[in-house]
């Protein structure tokens, strides 16, 4: 019984040690990073999720658990079925071109294409370094004793929440409208609850967490141009669509038993 209330605990103790270590960041970090996109200061404060995890982790198994918690961000043979990495790849861009093609036949303003490709390739080797911070606290330390607890739907809509209270500072601190914080957020929810999809669908790789965000943020970035004609309305939407699908096809509980299979593959 201790054992269990100890892991129920595990998510609270992150998510205060957490906002206890990412709020130095918060207070000093409104002035803009020097990278194309529009990123404040305070969007360092991945350094203090990866710091909660780290802490807690050495207090529960010392050492160990800090390796093994490390470790996590390169589980990449845990992936059996490589056409989880379809999703992994192009689940965000698909979702981006929709974007973009919606706002295009509505005639919303939008600026000429203008976006070098040369950069995403050193963009995305800076997102996918900081999505290792996030997702070894995030997916490789919190999700699982919140799954235990509540299954994967109702924890991948908390974990969502969480992430997106954590991004609304940053957000504001970079001249973003309410209307705009609203919907991003929501689509960083329903993207949440995606990423618990593939996770379990993937052996619980937190790799595939890693490349999921490190793609999203790359797909931001790259939507003309460096993000400055992004409308969260548009990628929220589709977002919850597919998510809904994830839902109805795999099933809330678990994300992970496909209705149409006797496992958990597609």
């Amino acid at each position: 019984m201790r054992t269990n209330t100890l892991q129920e605990n595990q998510p609270i103790k992150f998510f205060l040690l957490a906002l206890l270590l990412t709020t130095p960041f918060l207070l000093l970090g409104g002035k803009k990073l020097p990278l194309p996109v529009n990123l404040p200061g305070s969007a360092l404060m991945f350094i203090g999720l990866l710091l909660a995890a780290l802490i807690l982790s050495y207090r529960q198994d010392g050492m160990r658990g800090v390796k093994e918690l490390v470790k996590r961000a390169f589980d990449y043979k845990k992936i059996k079925n490589k056409a989880w990495y379809i999703p992994i790849l192009l689940l965000s861009p698909v979702i981006y071109f929709l974007s973009y093609v919606a706002m295009r036949l509505m005639g919303l303003p939008l600026p000429d294409p203008n976006v070098p490709i040369l950069l995403a390739l050193p963009l995305f080797l800076a997102f996918f370094s900081e999505a290792v911070f996030e997702e070894l606290g995030w997916m490789g330390y919190a999700l699982d004793p919140m799954q235990k607890r509540w299954g994967a739907l109702k924890a991948g809509i908390i974990l969502g929440l969480a992430w997106q209270i954590w991004h609304i500072i940053p957000d504001i601190q970079a001249g973003y409208t309410a209307s705009w914080i609203f919907w991003h957020d929501l689509q960083g929810v329903a993207l949440r609850i995606l990423m618990v999809w593939i996770y379990n669908n993937t052996g619980k790789s937190v790799f595939s967490s890693v490349l999921v965000h490190a793609v999203d943020n790359v797909s931001w970035a790259m939507f003309p141009n460096f993000g400055s004609g992004y409308d969260p309305f548009f990628t929220a939407i589709f977002t919850c669509l597919a998510a809904g699908i994830a839902i109805i096809g795999w099933g809330p509980k678990t994300l992970a038993q496909y209705r149409h299979a006797s496992t958990g593959q597609i």
